[in-house]
């Protein structure tokens, strides 16, 4: 595996500099699968992503809707779409395509998916797989790789 990168957090407020991190080492990818039990800490880790990103939406757990679409304003002042993907409800991949996960994953915007492994035949080869594991100490390992 290339260009991986782990980093262990004590504390939620170090997720910002982590999203940074992983943001710039992964700046050409635009779909992040990221796993992690139940409670691990999934969506207050894509808020801090959103929060690099500078999404003017409030982010929120998709769980219920699966897809939320947020707005972000990038440097040149241009307003980009950021996806926040929940499929743990997901039945199957057939279900995630009629809901049009395929053109959301092709789309060329950031995708951030919750529990992926529903999905995983339809995740783009280019996939930054991100773990978020909860150490006996309470302690987050998070851990991106392509």
């Amino acid at each position: 595996m290339s260009d991986v990168f782990s980093f262990l957090i004590s504390d939620p407020s170090d997720l910002n500099g982590v999203a940074e991190k992983i943001l710039s080492t992964f700046a050409e990818s635009r779909v992040f699968a990221i796993t992690g039990e139940m409670g691990a800490g999934k969506t207050t880790f894509i808020k801090a992503i959103c929060t690099n990103l500078k999404v003017i939406d409030t982010v929120a757990s998709p769980t219920y809707p699966i897809i939320y679409e947020y707005k972000a304003v990038t440097s040149s002042h241009q307003e980009e779409k950021i996806f926040h993907i929940d499929a743990y409800r997901l039945n199957s991949e057939s279900e995630a395509l009629r809901i049009g996960m395929d053109e959301i994953l092709s789309s060329g915007n950031y995708c951030f998916i919750e529990w992926p492994e529903k999905i995983i035949s339809l995740l783009p080869d280019n996939t930054i797989r991100v773990n978020i594991e909860v150490m006996t100490n309470g302690q987050r390992k998070i851990t991106a790789h392509k």
